[in-house]
């Protein structure tokens, strides 16, 4: 299985109650624990201007859509061993397909 669109109130719901302590969406907001998720959909990992990523995320190589965020939300050190997110994951296909439902929206 793979993404599908989901429902972007409730992924709105879980980016401010599961990433938002980390991450910021708009243009401007800048960097936090987590990068700046701005630009997110068609940026290769490891490019947030300002942003100290570990190696293993700048090598990872991918581009981020909906795909490779389905695959990474569901377990980040799975999918880049080394990631500094500390972050479990998204277990459940829906949460993460609200999600990037979501983000599609909120981050361009």
């Amino acid at each position: 299985m793979g993404y599908s669109a989901g429902d972007t109130k409730k992924g709105a719901n879980l980016f401010k109650t599961r990433c938002a302590q980390c991450h910021t969406l708009k243009d401007g907001e800048g960097n936090k624990i987590g990068p700046a998720l701005h630009g997110l959909f068609g940026r290769k990992t490891g490019q947030v201007d300002g942003f100290s990523y570990t190696d293993a995320n700048k090598q990872k190589g991918i581009t981020w859509d909906e795909s490779t965020l389905f695959e990474y939300l569901e377990n980040p050190k799975k999918y880049i061993p080394g990631t500094k997110m500390a972050f479990g994951g998204l277990k459940k296909e829906k949460d993460r397909n609200d999600l990037i439902t979501f983000l599609k929206d909120a981050t361009a």
